[in-house]
């Protein structure tokens, strides 16, 4: 009797335990962590779980939101408390409840109950503070700007060939403002735009490390303001507001000597915002732009997203951004009209991340010093330099280098340089604020190196680096195998990935800088399996609406600043471009959970079948570029090998199955069935016009041609094989080499994983002798070039390319989604086990936890480490026989009884393995 109470107490501390160990982690608003300036009315939210148990799944949860921090730890949900609701859902949980104002912060926090009936404690704290979602919340605040554009100098849709018209009018300005607190200050908020691009400061320091806000946009219909928590740079007092505007894509200047690919032309640089002060006393105040403030002349006095960025620091003006300035000889600024639409960023920022030193540098015949980075990449370059006021130093960026040894901009667009011009003042850094390249060399003219001979008394080049910028999206997967080239390959394709991640996916960093839509579906999982890209998607699927042309066309790029008429309209209307705007909505969905990006996306799906309906030709799509970018005898370009018509068809039939899935998930069985019906007409009109019965090949037998009638299930089931065969034949016929291009390659991929033949794959890229990822790396590229034979001719860094990466992921590491889950929430694990490769160690954290597989080959079998995050369910696919013996952890398999685990057959050479979430270690001896 004396010893129940401690008996109690020890099952009391044991269960105790077990719920302290059900944690909840990552917690996240429209997935981000306490967001500012989220811009839907109801808000979705996220979490992970982690539990050192197997198997944990949540069967509840309860979700609480208050509008005020000290209510919720009173686990008070004053706005929403949904009470205890039995769902395993964990991702895209919208809130509900009451109205959420805008411009006001939130709290929440939430807590689960699992499949072992334990209750984890709350999640910590998490807020997000809401956007303003309409125009009245913007509180009277005006567009403002220095100059007006002429009315006739405006086209916000150009052709290239449309006749320049030069203006060389075109001040790159600085606004300002002053503003006194008088009480405490609880929290200061800024909603900002500045077109086309901005920097913010207050009180003399730049808030945030943002580069080039806001992100660029189809400016005719929209544009994108950014949220900032500014209540640590706000003091009571004095305070000064100040904002330096860029051009980007909103005017591109005509300058002559400067390149300039585009001749867009929303307007003069202008900028937006509302300042938002909460005092402690329950009161607020806003400030906001109109006509008290402030603008002169800045000392950018050239910049372009095309032709560089030319700064005067003669032309500084000390403390223009601080309590205290003199404005009086500054003027009253403008009202003008801006965007009609303003969207909350986001999508994560660009921002710079790596710094690179030169590794050598070398004198040129002219005086000029060439410096090698060793790496090509997007960014800017970073000076110190010393000298005499009005020194001038130009630096010219570039891929890559003449046969003299300066650089090389031809390929990449020319001119584009930074100058800066010395105020003489000690040593002066300064680096670009509006503009970027793609380069690995810089020439430098003007200045020498200390110790340099200097008859001529050029300034000190003391330090010059590059700055890689790029968005910010948070890295989310992780490669390395025993292969050195394929780890150098997935180094180069991510390269090219980073270079070319901005506000948009762009083919290059330089001559276009432009959203090429195919690249976002058909290398999107190589990023995806790479970076955590959901808020970007949605950011790129607003382009192609805001781009859709009334009759349904989804040009090539989005925003689509530039009508490319050449060729007959081809570079504006490839239906494996357009295809995007259903493509990725649906890849959105099946990655992310995304729900909301198909009902919203849905009305511009439907526009775009009907155009593409209006194209048809017997249900034959013949426009666009097909196949782009294939090795062929002639140089590059469109499609050689395969002839028009089968892409483009292929893609158009793959659309109409993927607007049947939406149509059904979206409750609409009717349009389900009539874009099947015609989905079954655009397979027989594609098989009577492209199969040969006789030699089982498609159109000319192209590995494009015949890849892409497996993968979307064009050829008939009795064929398959043949087709397959033919295929492999082709690849083995040509020493293991590839042909197809930007289209093909990646659904060449698709079907050889999917058929068991990743040994194919291997050897198609174990070759550095002939075009293909291993020739580029022997050219010595340091990221994906255009083309597959790394032409000097063309752009360095591309990642159209890339789509190898997504194998290293899905079939050497293993590690893939299985057929109909939805963002991982079914897992596969089936390592390719080929060639020499002896170890692969790949993870992904996807929207429910980390999802890891580190496999090896032993000397008797195989090993393979597998995490399986909370939530979730996998089937483990080990390469072994029916006599092998496999064991997990020190247990024999065929000996262990487990809920966790189920060994569930044999099939294809495999033992196949489901299992409930958790850390596993198989191992299999044959």
């Amino acid at each position: 009797m004396h010893k129940l109470p401690g008996i109690l107490f020890a099952l009391f501390i044991s269960i105790q335990a077990f719920s302290q160990d059900l944690q909840i982690l990552d917690v996240r608003c429209e997935n981000k962590v306490n967001p500012l300036g989220v811009d839907i009315s109801t808000p979705r939210l996220s979490w992970k779980l982690s539990s050192s148990e197997r198997n944990v799944k949540q069967t509840s949860y309860r979700i609480l939101v208050a509008d005020d921090a000290l209510k919720l730890r009173n686990n008070i949900g004053n706005i929403w408390d949904s009470k205890k609701l039995n769902s395993s859902a964990s991702i895209q949980v919208s809130i509900a409840g009451k109205p959420l104002l805008p411009a006001k912060t939130y709290y929440w926090k939430v807590m689960i109950w699992d499949n072992k009936n334990h209750q984890s404690s709350w999640s910590q704290t998490s807020s997000f503070q809401m956007g303003l979602l309409k125009q009245s919340d913007w509180k009277g605040a005006k567009w403002i700007a220095h100059e007006k554009l002429p009315d006739s100098l405006v086209y916000s849709l150009v052709t290239d060939k449309k006749i320049d018209k030069i203006s060389t009018n075109n001040i790159l300005p600085l606004l300002r403002k002053n503003f006194v607190v008088k009480k405490k200050v609880k929290k200061a908020s800024a909603f900002l735009s500045g077109l086309g691009h901005f920097e913010f400061s207050i009180n003399g320091r730049k808030v945030g490390d943002h580069f080039l806000d806001a992100g660029w946009t189809k400016y005719d219909k929209e544009a994108l303001y950014v949220t900032f928590d500014i209540t640590n740079q706000v003091k009571q007092g004095n305070n000064a507001l100040g904002v330096m505007l860029g051009n980007g894509f909103y005017y591109v200047p005509p300058v002559k000597g400067r390149f300039r690919k585009l001749k867009t032309s929303f307007g003069y640089p202008k900028m937006i915002s509302r300042i938002l002060i909460e005092y402690t006393d329950g009161t607020s105040e806003n400030i906001i732009s109109d006509n008290t403030w402030k603008t002169s002349k800045g000392p950018i006095t050239f910049s372009s997203i095309y032709g560089g960025e030319d700064y005067n620091a003669t032309l500084e003006q000390k403390g223009w951004d601080a309590p205290g300035f003199n404005d009086k000889n500054w003027k009253s600024v403008l009202i003008v009209d801006g965007p009609p639409r303003l969207n909350s960023q986001m999508a994560d920022p660009l921002k710079i991340f790596d710094r690179f030193s030169p590794v050598k540098a070398s004198r040129l015949d002219n005086g000029n010093t060439v410096y090698d980075l060793a790496q090509n990449a997007s960014g800017i370059i970073e000076l110190k330099v010393k000298g005499k006021r009005g020194d001038t130093i130009r630096v010219t960026p570039a891929e890559l280098l003449k046969d003299d040894g300066s650089v090389n901009q031809r390929p990449t667009g020319s001119p584009f340089y930074f100058e800066y011009i010395l105020k003489g003042e000690g040593e002066e850094t300064w680096q670009p604020r509006f503009t970027y390249y793609g380069f690995r060399y810089l020439e430098v003219k003007g200045g020498v190196r200390p110790g340099d001979r200097n008859s001529t008394n050029l300034p000190q080049i003391l330090e010059i680096k590059g700055l890689h910028t790029r968005n910010a999206a948070e890295r989310a997967g992780s490669f390395i195998s025993s292969n050195e080239l394929f780890n150098k390959t997935d180094e180069l394709i991510d390269w090219a990935i980073k270079s070319n991640m901005a506000s948009v996916f762009t083919d290059c960093p330089h001559r276009e800088k432009l959203g090429w839509l195919e690249e976002a579906h058909l290398v999107g999982a190589s990023v995806r399996y790479n970076y955590d890209i959901v808020n970007l998607g949605r950011k790129i699927i607003q382009d192609m609406k805001a781009s859709q042309l009334p009759d349904g066309l989804v040009p090539e790029i989005a925003p689509e600043y530039v009508k490319f008429e050449y060729g007959d309209g081809m570079f504006r209307d490839s239906p494996e471009w357009g295809s995007n705007s259903i493509i990725m909505p649906w890849y959105m969905y099946q990655w992310y959970g995304d729900k909301q990006a198909l009902v919203s996306s849905y009305p511009m799906m439907q526009k775009y079948i009907s155009y593409l309906q209006t194209k048809a030709k017997n249900n034959i799509l013949s426009q666009g570029l097909g196949d782009w970018y294939d090795l062929g005898p002639k140089p590059p370009g469109v499609s050689q090998l395969t002839p028009m018509g089968v892409t483009g068809t292929a893609i158009f039939y793959y659309d109409l199955n993927i607007m049947d899935s939406i149509a059904q998930l979206m409750g609409k069985p009717d349009d389900a069935a009539k874009y099947r019906k015609l989905a079954a007409e655009v397979k027989a009109s594609f098989n009577a016009t492209f199969f040969n019965k006789e030699t089982k090949q498609y159109a000319t037998g192209s590995q494009a041609a015949n890849a892409m009638a497996i993968y979307m299930k064009l050829v008939e089931p009795e064929y398959k094989a043949a087709v397959l065969d033919n295929i492999i034949k082709d690849i083995r016929d040509r020493g293991n080499a590839l042909t197809a291009g930007d289209i093909g390659y990646r659904y060449l991929l698709r079907v050889l994983e999917n058929e068991g033949r990743s040994d194919v794959i291997f050897d198609m890229n174990s070759r550095t002798d002939v075009p293909g990822y291993g020739y580029q790396l022997a050219k010595g590229a340091t990221a994906l070039t255009e083309s597959w034979a790394a032409l000097p001719t063309v752009s360095n860094n591309h990642f159209m390319l890339g789509h190898l990466m997504e194998w290293f992921y899905s079939g050497l590491g293993g590690i893939r989604a299985a057929n109909g889950s939805v963002a991982f929430n079914e897992i596969d694990i089936k390592p390719e086990v080929v060639g020499d490769v002896t170890f692969a160690n790949t993870s992904y954290n996807s929207p429910y936890g980390m999802i890891k597989s580190e496999w090896k080959k032993t000397a008797n079998g195989f090993e393979i480490d597998v995490e399986i995050p909370a939530n979730t369910t996998a089937m483990i696919y080990l390469p072994a026989k029916e006599s092998s013996r496999i064991f997990e952890g020190n247990a024999d398999l065929a000996k262990l009884n487990s809920a966790s685990l189920k060994q569930i057959g044999y099939k294809e050479g495999r033992a196949l393995i489901k299992v409930g979430s958790g850390n596993y270690k198989f191992s299999v001896s044959n």
